[in-house]
C-alpha cells in the first residue's frame, strides 16, 4: 500500500547512488545477493538477541533490495536478475521472524510459524497472479518498472519492514505484531484472489 509514496521519495537517492555503483562495476546481481545476506545476517543477530543490530541489519538489507533495481535499470536488466531478486526477497522474509521464533521460542515460535505461513500463501498468489498476468499480456508500472507483473496490496514491502523494525524495537510485543501483520497478509491474499477472480 505505502510503496508507491516509498518509491518516489527514495528513487532519486538510490539512483544517485546506483550511479556510483555501476561506473564502479558493481552488478545489479551482486547488489542482490549482498543484500540478502545482510538480511540473513539480521536474523542471525536477532537469534542472539541482539535486536538493535538486526534492525540496523535489516535497514542496510533493504537499501540494498531498492539499489539493486535502480543499477539494473543503469546497466541492463536480466531475466535471471529479475528471479533472483523474487527469490532472495522472500529469503529474508522468512529469516527474519525465523529470528525470532529462535530467540525466544516458547514465546514467539507460534505467531512466527502464523506469520511465515501467511507469507508464503501471500507469495503464491502474488507469483501466481504475475504468471496469469504475463500469460494475458498485462502490465504494470504502479510500483516502477519491474520484471514481472506486481499486483498491489495492504501487505507491500514498506509495511514488511516497518514491521519487522517494530520487531525489532519491541520485542516483547512479537507475538502480537506477528498476528496482526499475519492477518494484514491475509487480508492481502484475499484480496488478490478476488481480483484474479474479476481479472481472468
Amino acid at each position: 500500500m505505502l510503496d508507491g509514496w516509498a518509491r518516489r521519495r527514495l528513487d532519486p537517492v538510490l539512483d544517485r547512488l546506483a550511479a556510483g555503483l555501476a561506473s564502479r562495476g558493481v552488478s545489479a546481481n551482486a547488489v542482490t545477493y549482498a543484500a540478502c545476506v545482510v538480511g540473513l545476517a539480521s536474523a542471525v543477530a536477532i537469534t542472539f538477541g541482539n535486536e538493535w543490530l538486526g534492525l540496523l541489519l535489516i535497514l542496510l538489507s533493504r537499501l540494498g533490495d531498492g539499489l539493486d533495481g535502480a543499477v539494473a535499470r543503469l546497466s541492463g536488466k536480466t531475466d535471471y536478475g529479475g528471479f533472483l531478486d523474487i527469490v532472495l526477497d522472500f529469503v529474508f522474509y522468512g529469516a527474519v521472524p525465523l529470528g525470532f521464533a529462535l530467540a525466544d521460542p516458547e514465546a514467539n515460535a507460534v505467531a512466527a510459524a502464523v506469520l511465515i505461513f501467511a507469507f508464503y500463501v501471500n507469495g503464491a498468489s502474488f507469483l501466481a497472479f504475475a504468471i496469469m498476468a504475463e500469460k494475458r499480456g498485462l502490465s504494470s508500472e504502479s510500483r516502477g518498472e519491474k520484471s514481472l507483473f506486481f499486483s498491489t496490496g495492504l501487505a507491500e514491502a514498506t509495511e514488511t519492514i516497518a514491521v519487522f523494525a517494530g520487531f525489532c524495537l519491541f520485542p516483547d510485543w512479537f507475538p502480537v505484531i506477528a498476528y496482526a501483520f499475519a492477518a494484514v497478509t491475509a487480508y492481502t491474499t484475499v484480496s488478490r484472489i478476488v481480483l484474479a477472480a474479476k481479472s481472468f
